[in-house]
């Protein structure tokens, strides 16, 4: 069986600890450094990446476990 490595969602929390402060000050605007919009960048990406792959193997799984049974009766048309 497969293991998922665990994601690393700091960058994540940091940003939105930065912008609820910003927030909270009032302030205008939010300025990132490059490092740090790389790394959120990076981490956003990853985060993307497994939600898809995810995605893929619930939709792959739901197609493979699943038959769909359609009945149709006739009834001559004495129910118009």
């Amino acid at each position: 069986m497969q293991t998922v490595k665990p994601l690393n969602t700091i960058p994540l929390q940091q940003f939105l600890q930065a912008v609820k402060a910003a927030e909270g000050s009032r302030a205008r605007e939010v300025k990132l450094d490059i490092a740090t919009a790389k790394n959120l960048a990076f981490t956003l990406g990853i985060v993307m990446s497994r939600l898809h792959g995810d995605l893929e193997k619930l939709v792959a799984e739901s197609k493979g476990n699943t038959e769909e049974v359609i009945e149709i009766k006739l009834d001559g048309g004495s129910n118009f």
